[in-house]
């Protein structure tokens, strides 16, 4: 089956509904392909509290909220796997092809994962992947954060405004940069435990409420008390389907200039899957709204070209 759009958008997080919202008010017809579900990340966020003019809100409600504008525009939504992209289509995993004379690719990242017991039934309950969303949550709460890069230290530093006290678990040496090492350990905040790995995700039920972990050296294994885990142990672009295409830099992010535009013609990038040096929900629509105002340039000057 092949359909074909003025605009497809490829991911409907935060990036992709907001650039359907605009490619739709643009009076661009607009497919947004998603293979998780409407709102990306929202979905597994459970407050919303640095939109700008939301205090508060669910992540949900919030993805719901996109979603419905987007439609109610006259965007569809399509439940869909790429597995490659073909010139102007995109293919999807059930072989189904869908063709615009522009393409936004916004499938954002993935985390990865500490694949341990309690990790993910408690996402939202205390397991978080982002300490700028979350943290806010754990005011004078234990929290441990797992991970020895930059992004470890960076966000556990960040934490230490709202926390008791944060722990950081390092499996071996810290691999952050040495200023950033520096702050850390000038944090009476922070404790940095090295030779230490998580086994297990406590809770009660309802939320976290501690850690199983073992220390390497002596094969003692022990529970600390914690409210909060956030995990710092990386994440991937999800390009895998735009890996031939000549635009993802060495870690397989997109590379795009301030008009979201790649350097395949008639492809552009919102959001996360961008490489940059924010990933907010904030910034995923800004890219959004930038790469459809792109795209509905592009198109109209190919269109007026025929």
């Amino acid at each position: 089956m092949e359909r074909q759009f003025d605009l497809v958008v490829v991911g409907g997080g935060p990036a992709g509904l907001s650039a359907a919202i605009y490619g739709a008010r643009s009076g661009l017809s607009v497919a947004v392909l998603e293979s998780y579900a409407p709102g990306g990340k929202l979905v597994k966020t459970a407050h919303i509290e640095n939109y700008p003019g939301i205090e508060s809100m669910e992540g949900t409600t919030l993805a719901m909220n996109l979603l419905n504008h987007a439609t109610h525009l006259g965007a569809e939504y399509i439940a869909c796997e790429v597995s490659r992209i073909e010139g102007e289509s995109v293919i999807c995993t059930d072989g189904s092809k869908i063709t615009g004379k522009a393409l936004i690719l916004a499938t954002g990242t993935l985390e990865r994962k500490l694949n341990i017991p309690g990790e993910e039934r408690n996402v939202g309950r205390g397991v978080s992947y982002c300490a700028i969303c979350d943290g806010a949550f754990f005011k004078n709460k234990v929290i441990t954060v797992i991970g020895g890069g930059n992004s470890a230290l960076e966000e556990a530093s960040y934490l230490t405004q709202f926390a008791s006290k944060v722990n950081v678990l390092v499996r071996n040496e810290l691999r952050a940069d040495q200023n950033i090492q520096d702050e850390a350990y000038a944090n009476d905040k922070i404790e940095i435990m090295k030779k230490i790995i998580p086994l297990e995700i406590l809770d009660d039920g309802k939320k976290v409420n501690g850690i199983k972990v073992k220390n390497v050296l002596t094969n003692e294994e022990y529970v600390m008390e914690t409210s909060a885990v956030f995990p710092y142990v990386g994440a991937d672009p999800v390009t895998a389907y735009a890996k031939d295409l000549g635009i993802c830099d060495e870690h397989g992010y997109i590379i795009t200039d301030e008009e979201m535009a790649t350097a395949a013609d008639g492809i552009f990038a919102a959001g996360d899957v961008r490489k940059k040096t924010i990933r907010q929900v904030v910034t995923a629509a800004g890219d959004g709204a930038i790469a459809a105002q792109s795209a509905f340039h592009y198109i109209k000057k190919h269109d007026e070209g025929k």
